[in-house]
């Protein structure tokens, strides 16, 4: 009788921490990684947050978060609905039991395979000139969370026999922005981010001189940042968001229905849009985790 009655008091405890799905009254919530000070989640993604709404017919509510964690620990909660990860992060979240499936990747231009790089770099210079030269310096990483701000400079950092957290006093800013700032600003010795935001952004914004930065390693091609959607939410609204975020979620389209003008660029890489991708176009990143040290 006691086996019987702890069964019913697990599976209470289980199904209390099982929030449930939305209704039609509640607003669908956005979310994304920190995007750095420059800009907000919404403002990284409005035209495709207001082409949703258009599409689903939901009100849709943008939350900002703090952390990578902060938005892998809302989406696994039940807190958020549609996701704009980091390849790394989707993975994570994936490994930490999220319900989300991810159905686009960025592209930076259309037709292109979606994926990025991430660039290692210091200031004009420096003593340090290769990876190598990284041992016993201070190092700027993104987050944890990161794969280009953190994952896959490890992975090089332990091919190259240097520990990423022992061999090097790693620092923790918090997004791609603040590494090449910190850098730039004498902060770190070296420090690592996506490529944009270290060749061309804070260029472009004022934020750094040309030249101010030297890029010192290129990664492999990384594939690109998904969006996901809960697996909580109702087969029709899923695949209704999924065929609008793979079909519409682009630049060309947006512009020309009045979402956007201009250049339409998206996310906070400028990109042209998203391109549709299953769970296992993520797998090469999960073969990176496996050998470094990334934990769920």
């Amino acid at each position: 009788m006691r086996r019987v009655v702890l069964l019913f008091v697990l599976l209470a405890a289980c199904q209390a921490h099982t929030p449930p799905p939305p209704t039609v009254e509640d607003p669908l919530v956005f979310s994304g990684i920190p995007t750095g000070s420059s800009m907000t989640v919404l403002q990284a993604f409005q035209p495709i947050i207001d082409m949703l709404r258009r599409e689903t017919g939901r009100e849709i509510r943008i939350q900002d978060t703090t952390s990578y964690d902060a938005l892998i620990e809302g989406v696994r909660d039940g807190d958020i609905d549609i996701a704009a990860f980091g390849p790394l992060s989707y993975v994570l979240a994936k490994e930490r039991g999220a319900p989300i499936t991810a159905v686009a990747a960025q592209t930076k231009e259309k037709g292109k395979t979606p994926g990025f790089r991430a660039h290692g770099f210091t200031r004009a210079g420096s003593e340090v000139h290769t990876m190598a030269d990284l041992r016993g310096r201070k190092v700027c990483f993104v987050d944890q969370g990161s794969t280009s701000g953190y994952l896959y400079p490890a992975a090089e950092l332990q091919g190259l026999g240097i520990s990423p957290t022992t061999d090097v006093e790693p620092v923790f800013v918090g997004s791609h922005e603040a590494s090449v700032l910190a850098v730039a600003n004498g902060d770190c010795a070296a420090g690592f981010a996506f490529d944009e935001m270290v060749d061309r952004h804070l260029v472009e914004r004022g934020q750094i001189k040309a030249g101010q930065i030297v890029t010192i390693w290129r990664s492999d091609l990384i594939p690109g940042a998904p969006i996901g959607i809960s697996d909580r939410l109702p087969d029709t609204l899923r695949d209704t968001m999924s065929r609008a975020i793979r079909e519409k979620a682009n630049a060309d389209y947006l512009r020309a229905n009045g979402f956007c003008q201009g250049e339409c660029p998206l996310g906070d890489a400028d990109a042209y849009g998203y391109t549709p991708v299953d769970d296992h176009f993520y797998d090469k990143v999960r073969e990176v985790c496996k050998r470094t040290t990334c934990t769920p």
